[in-house]
């Protein structure tokens, strides 16, 4: 079965950097949306950034444009997310996430649009 797998959580002071990487297991997820969310325990899973097919275009959430970049290598079948300048506040399980939204210029930020999830990695920010 075609799963995501993330990788690169941990913990960082503030003011630090992480890369989470999302790589697929099982198959590939050419032509789709992928995307990163976080969910804090008791909240609603939000949107951070998202990347469409080709990588020309990216979506990021106002609290973390600036900081964070999201890339991708369909040859490697990797999704990147880079976190620069960590906040306590960035503190969260990570998800990947994938959009059959096939060769889409849209990228979605809606949880409810992607229906391929990772297992999520923890990320703890420490002030």
């Amino acid at each position: 079965q075609v799963q995501l797998v993330e990788s690169g959580g941990g913990l960082v002071q503030a003011g630090g950097s992480l890369s989470l990487s999302c790589a697929a297991s099982g198959g590939t997820f050419f032509g789709y949306t992928k995307a990163w969310f976080r969910q804090v325990p008791g909240q609603e899973r939000e949107f951070v950034a998202g990347i469409s097919w080709n990588g020309a275009s990216t979506k990021y959430a106002n609290s973390v444009k600036g900081r964070f970049t999201i890339s991708r290598d369909n040859a490697k079948n990797t999704v990147v997310l880079q976190m620069n300048s960590l906040k306590p506040e960035d503190t969260a399980v990570y998800y990947c996430a994938a959009a059959q939204f096939v060769m889409s210029t849209v990228v979605q930020a809606t949880k409810e649009d992607y229906g391929y999830w990772g297992q999520g990695t923890q990320v703890t920010v420490s002030s």
